[in-house]
């Protein structure tokens, strides 16, 4: 028997239009944080791809996509207050 190693997912993952935000925990010291990665799907003739390159058209999805990231994050974080 072998062991795999475990796939690492994201916390949450939220999508506006083509766009996505993955936001990830990580744990050191004892304390959890979080990072958010953001990347845009597209379809070509082998199937789905993602990028991080964003057009002008992806940005105002980009933008809604990170304050909707960072309430998220800080709905996640304990003792967090805005």
């Amino acid at each position: 028997m072998t062991d795999t190693p475990e796939k690492n997912t994201p916390t949450k993952e939220l999508r506006v239009g083509s766009c996505k935000a993955a936001i990830w925990k990580n744990e050191s010291d004892g304390r959890s944080f979080f990072s958010v990665t953001f990347s845009r799907l597209y379809r070509t003739d082998e199937g789905w791809r993602s990028t991080g390159s964003f057009g002008l058209n992806d940005l105002p999805h980009l933008a809604l996509l990170a304050q909707r990231a960072h309430q998220a994050v800080d709905e996640m974080t304990p003792g967090s207050e805005e």
